[in-house]
């Protein structure tokens, strides 16, 4: 029988207990791990790769820093995403769980029929993958003349609405968000510039890599980032003179740019 790994990461050692509880009862589920805060949780699921991660995204203990960003923050070092089953207590969060492709959203308590359910479910999936990959095995000598399609993954579409009015944005154009009291200014590749009545952080919970938070009023796309300058704390946006400001609160996040930069086709000199 395949085994199954998970991961639990939740600011509550009671809620820990309780998921970790359910899970036992499933023969095939290992547990790997848990955390109580976002780097731990992180650095878990990047050592261990398992199969299922439980998340919490609306903590108690804020300096947890635990939120749907951890998906995003997973993005960044996998190519495949384990499945994500968030556990929280509030039902606000739902539609933006959906957003990031979460496999399910539980409500504490947790219902051990829901869980049933779930764990049922995410068992069947695994077995149909399972089974493709051992038919791919069996077919593998044939691969060489065998043309796979390619699957081109397209661009998220930002809709703008207002009154009606429906705005339909390629991300691939957008160089960079700008707060605005509670409302954002979408800055394109064209100079034109969108206003939209969500706040920064709105954007900053729905949208992953490579739109990067640099500054409690920026979230800037790596794309267009033509120069990186650490001494003023600016950012130079490709063909234009506007350069972005970062905070010390998200220095990290530049550095992540400047690690992701490095990766790959580049030269240093």
């Amino acid at each position: 029988m395949k085994k199954y790994s998970y991961i639990i990461i939740d600011d509550n050692a009671e809620s820990i207990f309780e998921t970790k509880t359910m899970a036992e009862g499933f023969s095939d589920l290992t547990f790997a791990a848990s955390a109580m805060n976002y780097e731990q949780g992180l650095n878990l699921v990047l050592e261990h790769k398992p199969a299922i991660v439980f998340l919490e995204i609306d903590p108690q203990d804020l300096s947890s820093k635990l939120s749907l960003s951890f998906i995003n923050e997973l993005h960044r070092f996998l190519p495949i995403l384990p499945k994500i089953i968030i556990t929280t207590t509030t039902k606000e969060l739902a539609f933006e769980s959906i957003q990031y492709s979460v496999f399910d959203y539980f409500l504490k308590p947790v219902q051990p029929i829901d869980f049933i359910k779930t764990i049922l479910r995410l068992k069947k999936i695994f077995s149909e993958t399972d089974s493709v990959e051992i038919r791919n095995e069996n077919i593998s000598p044939l691969l060489p003349f065998l043309q796979t399609p390619q699957v081109v993954e397209k661009p998220l579409i930002i809709c703008i609405k207002s009154y009606g009015d429906y705005r339909y944005i390629n991300s691939n154009d957008i160089c960079y968000f700008q707060a605005d009291n509670n409302s954002t200014d979408i800055f394109l590749n064209s100079g034109e510039m969108i206003t939209a009545f969500k706040t920064l952080k709105h954007f900053e919970a729905i949208l992953s890599h490579p739109f990067v938070r640099i500054h409690n009023s920026y979230i800037i796309n790596k794309n267009y980032i033509a120069r990186i300058h650490n001494g003023n704390s600016v950012c130079y946006i490709k063909n234009s003179s506007k350069k972005i400001p970062f905070s010390k609160t998200y220095k990290p996040n530049v550095d992540l740019i400047i690690a992701d930069f490095s990766i790959g086709n580049y030269l240093e000199v």
